[in-house]
């Protein structure tokens, strides 16, 4: 078991044979419960993982005061693939995991150390060996969370280095097994087909977490969220009722990236909210603090089919009137 401050509450979970168990209390004793409490928070739906969390949560903290009673233990694999499109808030449950995990003493630090091929994977022979070490010392205490893990694996280049650094991640998942741990994140088909490829690093992942899309009730929830809580934006419900027309219809392309995609929107959205202003003081003299801090409906008519090219690739939109 590593060793670390946050850890010492373990110790209050040493318990003698005619002690009860309330799991409740180990939940708070550990800061496991806060913790669930503020992924639930932060995160609009995804109810399917915020289960699962909890359930990987229940089965670690079970093992651990079964090791604390010194009884025997399940010895599985902290590893983990997160898999599901981009934006759908991967990053962000990693992070959640990684503070349970120190919590209970399975890692020093519980940081995430997010990398993608281009960390990792050099353009030479022994280029690759450093970039790859380098990536795993930043992560020594946490997780190292590898975005578009498929990307390491090319079969069809001969002269590609992806290899090398995926035989050094398997090296430390064998003989590293404290202190450090991975999350080979990606779309779902393509992270099957790199653990098809790569059964030694499948056979080494004792979880699997699922990120499915939100759905158009989930992204007007989190567009609201963002432009009211993040940035303190006002808005109407004609202002939701444009959005939502927006957002269904983004949600059909191939590129929608969820989270991702709703916030390149808002940021355009309030670039044309600037130009309203703009316009408004040129007309009045003046603008007051409620201007500058309410998103109307007509910031929605200066958007143009080819405004959707940045934001999802295409401009076959249909602009709303």
């Amino acid at each position: 078991m590593c060793k670390n401050p946050s850890a010492a509450s373990l110790k209050n979970l040493v318990l003698n044979q005619s002690d009860i168990i309330d799991i409740r209390d180990c939940y708070e004793k550990t800061g496991i419960e806060t913790i669930l409490n503020t992924l639930d928070e932060e995160l609009v739906g995804l109810q399917n993982v915020k289960s699962r969390v909890r359930e990987i949560s229940s089965v670690l903290l079970f093992d651990r005061i079964r090791e604390l009673q010194e009884l025997s233990t399940l010895q599985t694999s902290l590893h983990m693939s997160f898999t599901g499109r981009p934006g759908t808030g991967k990053t962000s449950v990693a992070g959640k995991i990684g503070l349970v995990l120190r919590n209970l003493g399975f890692l020093t630090k519980g940081h995430i150390t997010t990398v993608t091929r281009e960390d990792m994977v050099g353009q030479y022979v022994g280029h690759t060996a450093p970039k790859t070490k380098e990536c795993l010392n930043q992560a020594t205490g946490g997780m190292l969370f590898i975005d578009e893990a498929h990307h390491l694996y090319k079969p069809d280049n001969e002269r590609d280095y992806g290899s090398e650094a995926i035989e050094l991640l398997l090296q430390v998942m064998e003989n590293q097994r404290e202190d450090l741990i991975f999350v080979f994140s990606g779309g779902k088909d393509k992270i099957d087909n790199f653990f098809n490829s790569n059964p030694g690093i499948s056979s080494r992942i004792g979880n699997h977490v699922d990120f499915v899309d939100y759905n158009t009730d989930e992204l007007v929830d989190i567009t609201k969220f963002l432009l009211n809580n993040e940035v303190r934006y006002k808005f109407n419900e004609k202002t939701v009722e444009i959005l939502r027309f927006y957002i269904d219809q983004l949600q059909d392309f191939p590129a929608f990236s969820n989270v991702r995609t709703i916030k390149i929107f808002i940021n355009q959205l309030l670039s044309y909210q600037s130009i309203r202003l703009e316009q408004e003081l040129i007309n009045n003299g003046s603008l007051t603090y409620q201007d500058l801090t309410y998103i109307k409906p007509e910031d929605f008519q200066y958007f143009t089919e080819g405004d959707f090219i940045n934001i999802i690739g295409s401009e076959n939109i249909k602009l709303y009137n």
